[in-house]
């Protein structure tokens, strides 16, 4: 063999050896998801004179449209407690927004303040609405809200709001969520105005909601062929999804507590319930 050929095969051998000793290019990585981050912040809105002081939160870093709910407090008004809720619906993927039903960021610290504040909204649903829908309007502002999906839940009083609202009429909301809220609140029902899908969770050891006023609402809705679903939960007081329920109870002789299996339980049944009304 010439040296010209030896030297051409020598070449081809350390250029194959080459190829074969390269390390492989590592493995494209696979994209992390992104971790989701919260915005929970205080929101104010208005209607008419009144300024509403309300509380938002929401998954900033998702950008696609979702449901939108609103969150009605019980009688002391905006509390860690309905805060608390709104967080844990912004994990389950909604804009939640606690309505400041009051206005003014008025809250109630016994039951007296709390009757006084309250009362004005049970004799006057339409005042009530009024204030929901500012709520609802504000909701509607967040870019990250589906406008044609939005729903609603409420505590105590705000589940009787709730329930009045739909009665009403409101075009806005497709599904509402009462909590140990009160049933009947003066507004009959009628067919072509309570078009919102609703579930009542209830507690069958609730005083301040006796078994007749259960039966009239079931008679009621039954009668103009409400979409509704009534759930009881056995040993359960009004209030028994607080967990500051049991010593308010305590220190103001009410017949009010806290039940962790039944707020549990109630929880499950409204995710089931929003992720169906709002698909």
């Amino acid at each position: 063999m010439s040296i010209k050929r030896m030297s051409i095969a020598l070449l081809s051998a350390l250029v194959l050896l080459a190829a074969c000793s390269r390390p492989k290019p590592a493995e494209e990585a696979a994209p992390q998801p992104v971790e989701p981050s919260y915005t929970q912040e205080a929101v104010s809105y208005s209607l008419d004179t009144t300024t509403m002081n309300g509380y938002v939160a929401y998954n900033q870093t998702d950008s696609t449209k979702r449901p939108g709910i609103i969150v009605v407090p019980e009688w002391w008004g905006v509390s860690d407690h309905v805060k608390t809720s709104a967080n844990e619906l912004a994990k389950l993927g909604y804009v939640a927004l606690v309505a400041d039903v009051y206005g003014n960021g008025k809250t109630a610290d016994n039951p007296t303040d709390a009757g006084a504040l309250a009362t004005p909204f049970y004799q006057n649903p339409v005042l009530a609405k009024a204030r929901i829908d500012a709520a609802i309007a504000k909701l509607k502002t967040y870019s990250q809200v589906d406008t044609t999906r939005i729903g609603a839940i409420g505590y105590c009083f705000g589940g009787g709001v709730l329930l009045n609202t739909a009665r009403l009429g409101d075009a806005d909301l497709k599904a509402v969520v009462s909590f140990h809220g009160t049933l009947m609140g003066g507004v009959p029902a009628k067919k072509e105005t309570l078009t919102a899908k609703i579930l009542v969770c209830h507690g069958n050891a609730d005083p301040l909601v006796k078994p007749a006023e259960v039966e009239a609402f079931k008679k009621e809705m039954d009668g103009i062929g409400a979409t509704y679903t009534f759930k009881a939960y056995d040993s359960a007081q009004h209030a028994f999804t607080n967990p500051a329920a049991t010593e308010l109870g305590k220190k103001f002789n009410l017949p009010i507590s806290y039940n962790a299996k039944a707020d549990s339980a109630s929880w499950i049944e409204m995710k089931t319930f929003l992720a169906d009304a709002l698909k």
